[in-house]
């Protein structure tokens, strides 16, 4: 999943909030729950969260390595 297909809503959040409601929806998803379509969505949320944070190391990856480069 690329960062363009991520809703707004997600790439307003810090990766502390992102954290937070990945951590909700696991619980959620951890319990016994016969709603199938609500923990679809829910895991599909999960994904766009976990891409999300994974795009954002990235940036902090390529701007700590371009510090390094300077030094």
């Amino acid at each position: 999943m690329k960062t363009k297909n991520i809703p707004p809503d997600i790439k307003s959040k810090s990766i502390n909030d992102a954290k937070l409601e990945i951590l909700d929806i696991l619980d959620r998803l951890e319990k016994e729950n016969v709603d199938l379509q609500a923990s679809r969505n829910d895991y599909q949320r999960l994904l766009k969260l976990n891409n999300y944070v994974d795009d954002l190391f990235k940036e902090k990856i390529k701007k700590i390595r371009f510090i390094g480069k300077k030094k």
